[in-house]
C-alpha cells in the first residue's frame, strides 16, 4: 500500500510504525524539518493491523513527499531484506533507518517460557540485526547513513518480569555501540534512543494506581509521549547530530540519572 506524492530528499525506513512510539516517529520525520531538508520520505514497516497502516497513511499529507507502508516480519531475515528492497526501489535510496520493531510477553521467569523468551528477542534484537545488515551495504556506498535504535530503560536497569525484554534491550545497546564503532568511517552514525514510561497502548491499559506508581520513580512526575521520543530520533537524524555516535539518549523524565 502506498501514497505518493512526488519525490523527495532524505529516505528513511521505520520498522514498527503504525502504533505508538513508531507512529510518531514516522509522522516527525515527514513532517519537520530533518537531515537539513524540509521533509523525510519515509517507509514504515508493520507486521499487524492492517487498517492502521492505513489510517497513518491518510493522516500524512505534505506536499512534495512520498510514504509507504511494507507488511513484513521484521524478525525473519528474508522479509527485512526484502522490504528493504522494495523501500529503496520506492524511494530511490534509504539514507535513514530507525529500527523499533518490538513486542513484550511479560512474565516472572518462573513462569516464563522458552517461546516467550526466544519470541522476544527475535523481535525486538534479531530485527535490529536484520534491518542495520540489510541497509549498510546502500549506506556504506553512498558513504552516508543515520541509524537509530529503540532500546528502552530497562535495558540500562533491569526490570523484574522483564528478563526477556530487558535482555534484548540490552543487547540493542551493545549492538549500537559495535556499529557505531564498525560504521563511522563510512560516515554512518549509530545511536540509540532508551525511553521510560511513555503513553502508549500498553500503558492505557494500565489503573490510574499503577500510574501513580509508576511516576513515582520518575522525577518529571509524569509519563512520557510518543512524540518526546520521536524529536529526539529525528535529531540524530539531522545535520545537528553529525559529530554524535555510539550514544544512548535516556527519553525517561529523568528516571534513569
Amino acid at each position: 500500500m502506498s501514497k505518493v506524492v512526488e519525490s523527495h530528499n532524505k529516505r528513511a525506513i521505520v520498522t514498527g510504525g503504525t502504533r505508538g512510539i513508531g507512529r510518531a516517529i514516522v509522522k516527525e520525520l515527514a513532517s519537520r524539518s530533518c537531515c537539513g531538508v524540509l521533509f523525510s520520505d519515509v517507509a514504515f514497516v508493520y507486521n499487524s493491523c492492517d487498517e492502521c497502516a492505513e489510517e497513518l497513511l491518510g493522516e500524512i499529507d505534505y506536499p512534495g513527499i512520498k510514504i509507504h507502508g511494507f507488511k513484513a516480519d521484521a524478525s525473519s531475515m528474508e522479509q527485512a531484506q526484502a522490504t528493504v528492497d522494495a523501500a529503496i526501489e520506492k524511494l530511490g535510496g534509504v539514507d535513514i533507518l530507525i529500527n523499533n520493531a518490538g513486542i513484550t510477553r511479560d512474565n516472572l521467569l518462573l513462569r516464563m517460557t522458552e517461546k516467550d523468551f526466544d519470541d522476544v528477542i527475535s523481535a525486538n534484537l534479531k530485527s535490529v540485526f536484520n534491518y542495520t545488515k540489510a541497509v549498510i551495504k546502500p549506506m556504506i556506498a553512498q558513504r552516508y547513513g543515520r541509524i537509530v535504535n529503540i532500546a528502552s530503560v530497562v535495558g540500562l536497569i533491569g526490570n523484574a518480569g522483564q528478563s526477556n525484554y530487558s535482555a534484548s534491550k540490552a543487547g540493542v545497546i551493545g549492538f549500537t555501540k559495535s556499529m557505531a564503532r564498525e560504521l563511522a568511517s563510512r560516515n554512518i552514525t549509530v545511536n540509540a534512543v532508551a525511553p521510560g514510561f511513555i503513553q502508549t497502548d500498553m500503558t492505557n491499559k494500565l489503573t490510574e494506581e499503577q500510574v501513580k506508581k509508576l511516576v513515582q520513580n520518575v522525577p518529571m512526575s509524569r509519563l512520557g509521549n510518543p512524540e518526546d521520543v520521536a524529536k529526539v530520533v529525528a535529531f540524530l537524524c539531522s545535520k545537528d547530530a553529525d559529530y554524535i555516535t555510539g550514544q544512548v539518549i535516556a527519553v525517561d523524565g529523568g528516571m534513569t540519572m
